[in-house]
């Protein structure tokens, strides 16, 4: 009987939370341009600007802050990505991941910290990299 309402309580918790990730994720992707969500530590925003217009947005935000560019990499394996690293004056990592979704369409993806995310870091890049494009 206690195996059976722990199996059921369980059930019901687990239910609730895969339908609260999938709205949220359902939301982020229907919502389009200037929604940012919150996805396993990291901020994603959808953008309708092409991958090379909003990779110069991120790199003029940094260097606008003065924020140091670690490295940059372009990786094609059937969709384009660049990944730009860098890190906070007091020495956080940046990491920024720009995907092509489509030709006028990309995904932006910025995660501040080591092992603990600094969303309101994240959300200060993000909005600074927005307002450039």
């Amino acid at each position: 009987m206690f195996k059976k309402i722990a199996v059921s309580i369980f059930s019901v918790f687990l239910l609730v939370n895969i339908c609260g990730c999938a709205a949220l994720i359902v939301g982020g992707v229907a919502g389009g341009a200037g929604t940012a969500v919150w996805l396993s530590g990291k901020l994603v925003q959808y953008v309708n600007h092409p991958l090379e217009q909003t990779t110069k947005a991120a790199k003029d935000y940094l260097q606008f802050r003065n924020l140091t560019i670690v490295s940059k990499e372009t990786i094609a394996s059937g969709h384009s990505v660049v990944q730009i690293r860098g890190r906070e004056a007091s020495g956080e990592r940046i990491r920024i991941d720009i995907h092509k979704i489509t030709e006028n369409r990309s995904r932006i993806e910025v995660h501040v910290g080591t092992l603990i995310s600094n969303k309101e870091a994240g959300d200060r890049i993000l909005k600074g990299i927005t307002e450039r494009l």
